[in-house]
């Protein structure tokens, strides 16, 4: 698709894979704004866009992000929500061994970020006739991932939300990407050289999710899956939950005998 002279904002696009969103959108014509926590300024110059330093999980800051977007690219036509954290259970690698504060920052960072972003964006797109909406979530939110209970939950909670957006807003124009990853060579990888239980199908880079996002976009699929085997897995999960689950067990078990922990 060309996207010359369309604007995209993207959050978390400083780094890792929104940063490739934003350089795949660039090289295809748009004009890119980039949020984030750290260095949104910087890697916005070098695509020649706006960068501002915004904390998802406060709606003020989203809301300003892109009337500043608004002033100095013009109206947002791709969203791209792609902040979110990984939270562990540590201490214990019991799945309810995280505190309360893991679980909390998973669900604003991953699951209302995205929420706030739909509220802030949505009614500027819908009287010009619709727009996309990326949501970023993970693999892990449509299958889970051992050793990361919060983030598991939250990631599902985001696919969800996802769908919710595709199904209340599709008939209005809004078209609506999630995207699944397992193990992407990004920071969040935490210097593992096999991704863990993300990465029993191999790490990808950035610009591959990035890649598949685009298909996505064109193909008109709600399901961004740079790992194809997940659409295999996420069937055997809803078709043979009990054998599903006992096969994640039995990985849980190799993992910690391998490893001393499953993450």
């Amino acid at each position: 698709m060309d996207y010359t002279g369309k604007v995209v904002a993207i959050t978390g696009g400083a780094r890792g894979i929104g940063l490739a969103m934003a350089k795949a959108f660039h090289e295809r014509g748009a004009k890119v704004a980039i949020a984030d926590l750290d260095g949104a300024d910087e890697a916005a110059r070098a695509l020649d866009g706006y960068g501002a330093r915004v904390d998802v999980t406060r709606e003020a800051d989203i809301a300003a992000f892109l009337i500043q977007t608004e002033e100095r690219l013009g109206p947002v036509d791709v969203y791209v929500s792609n902040a979110g954290i990984l939270r562990t259970d540590e201490p214990s690698w019991d799945a309810a061994g995280a505190d309360d504060k893991a679980w909390h920052d998973s669900f604003e960072v991953n699951v209302m970020g995205a929420v706030r972003g739909a509220r802030q964006v949505w009614p500027r797109m819908k009287p010009r006739g619709g727009g996309i909406f990326v949501l970023v979530a993970s693999a892990a939110g449509l299958l889970a991932q051992i050793g990361a209970s919060s983030y598991s939950a939250s990631k599902h909670a985001a696919v969800a939300f996802a769908e919710s957006l595709a199904v209340a807003h599709g008939d209005e124009g809004l078209q609506v990407v999630c995207v699944c990853p397992q193990a992407v060579r990004t920071d969040m990888l935490g210097g593992s050289e096999d991704g863990g239980i993300a990465g029993a199908d191999g790490i990808v880079e950035p610009s591959a999710v990035a890649e598949a996002m685009l298909a996505a976009i064109e193909n008109k699929h709600f399901l961004a899956l740079p790992h194809p085997k997940v659409a295999e897995y996420e069937a055997l999960r809803a078709t043979q939950r009990d054998r599903w689950l006992g096969g994640m067990r039995k990985f849980r078990r190799m993992m910690i005998s391998e490893r001393g922990r499953p993450v």
